[in-house]
């Protein structure tokens, strides 16, 4: 199984829970990665609290940005290889590819090379053009332990 952070209803952080989903089949086109750190910035709680642009569709995933290692690819990508640490883009909507889970999907068009300069547990903005990650939360490392609920 796969833990993921989803919700059932817009609101403040309680919504959000830590539930056991079925580890998604890459299929052509897309990347299964095993994350190890995951960004936050004002895009997820905006999409939570549902004031955001797009309408979450419950039980909803969230989360533009993880970094991690590729487990499997979908038809057709390549230039890609399973083991490979890799950092997503935010280049797709959450509705289509939550990104805040243990073994997420991505588009291979999001997809790069991690920085080999750069470990999981170090946080850094991304440099993306709207807001960069205001934290950062790294599965390997958490703080608190979660529940599934």
């Amino acid at each position: 199984m796969n833990r993921a952070v989803r919700f059932h209803e817009t609101g403040g952080p309680g919504v959000l829970r830590l539930e056991e989903v079925p580890v998604p089949a890459p299929a052509p086109g897309e990347v299964l990665i095993r994350t190890r750190a995951l960004g936050l910035n004002r895009a997820e709680s905006m999409f939570r609290l549902g004031q955001y642009g797009i309408d979450p569709a419950f039980p909803s995933g969230v989360g533009y940005e993880a970094a991690g290692v590729i487990e499997a690819l979908g038809e057709g990508v390549s230039g890609l290889s399973v083991g490979e640490a890799v950092s997503v883009v935010p280049s797709f909507t959450m509705t289509d590819y939550p990104m805040h889970g243990e073994a997420v999907l991505a588009p291979v068009g999001a997809v790069v090379a991690h920085p080999q300069r750069l470990s999981f547990e170090e946080p850094r903005p991304c440099g993306c053009s709207s807001s960069p990650p205001t934290a950062a939360w790294s599965t390997s490392r958490a703080s608190a332990p979660a529940t599934p609920s």
